[in-house]
Parts: structure tokens; C-alpha cells; sequence
């Protein structure tokens, strides 16, 4: 399966880096993950920077799924049949600091939350690593998802 990830901005926390660095290479058996980075808008303005982070999203030009903070929450189990249920490829979004557009959220073919809690942006990014390597246990009936 191939997964890409799509993120604005760069992961700027070292325990974050390491623990992404982590969960890509024990999700090497089950995926080839591709991270895309989308350089992240410097301006004060929050509307004007969400619009030019949306011309850059949108240059990707293929389907996603959106992490939300209002998307549709679900347990680990119910994340693992729906990464089965992608087939052979899935995009994943994960908006800045001040989240994405409306028409960026518009655009996505799903919308999902990690947890009904906020989490930063940075973390936000392994979390999902961690999730989908659960699911991949899970779907292989490993000793990791208890």
C-alpha cells in the first residue's frame, strides 16, 4: 500500500522527528509511507495565510483525507478497516497551526479527527504514524494492539 502524507510545515521538535523516524521504518513492512511537506505561510494576516497554503495544497491535486479537529472520531479498530477499505493508495492532510481553508476542508473526501482533545500540528504528524502502524497490526493480527 502506498500512503502519503501531506503536512504544512516542517517538524521543528527533535522527540518528534525521532518518534516519525520510528514509526515510518516499522511501517516499511506493511506501506510505503511518502511525506510531503508544504512550505508553511509566514504572514500575520490568518485568512491571507490559510489562502496561499491552499493554492499549495491544491497544486497536489489528488484526493485526501483531513485530519480535523471536528472530524469523525473512531477507535483504533474502526481506523484499521478503514485503511483497509483504501485499496492501494491513500493521502493523508495535515493542516498548520491554524488548521486549512474551508474550501480545503470542502474538498476532502473524509474528514477525521485523532481524538476529541487538540493536539499541536507537530504531534499531530506522529500520532497518525503511530495509528497507522496500530492498524496494519491490527489488520495482521500482531501482538501490538491489545
Amino acid at each position: 500500500m502506498k500512503i502519503h502524507l501531506v503536512w504544512v510545515g516542517k517538524t521543528k521538535e527533535r522527540f518528534i522527528l525521532e518518534g516519525i523516524q520510528k514509526y515510518l521504518k516499522l511501517l516499511q513492512p506493511y506501506a510505503n509511507v511518502v511525506i510531503t511537506e508544504i512550505r508553511e505561510e509566514k504572514v500575520k494576516d490568518i485568512s491571507r495565510m490559510l489562502d496561499k497554503e491552499r493554492e499549495r495544497i491544491q497544486g497536489l491535486r489528488t484526493p485526501y483525507v483531513l485530519l480535523d479537529e471536528k472530524g469523525e472520531t473512531s477507535d483504533s479498530e474502526t481506523f484499521s478497516r478503514f485503511i483497509e477499505k483504501q485499496g492501494m493508495s491513500v493521502t493523508f492532510l495535515l493542516g498548520g497551526a491554524y488548521g486549512v481553508s474551508e474550501e480545503v476542508k470542502a474538498k476532502a473526501t473524509k474528514k477525521i479527527a485523532l481524538s476529541t482533545m487538540t493536539f499541536t500540528h507537530e504531534m499531530s504528524r506522529l500520532i497518525l504514524l503511530e495509528q497507522l502502524y496500530r492498524a496494519f497490526t491490527i489488520q495482521q493480527k500482531k501482538g501490538y494492539h491489545h
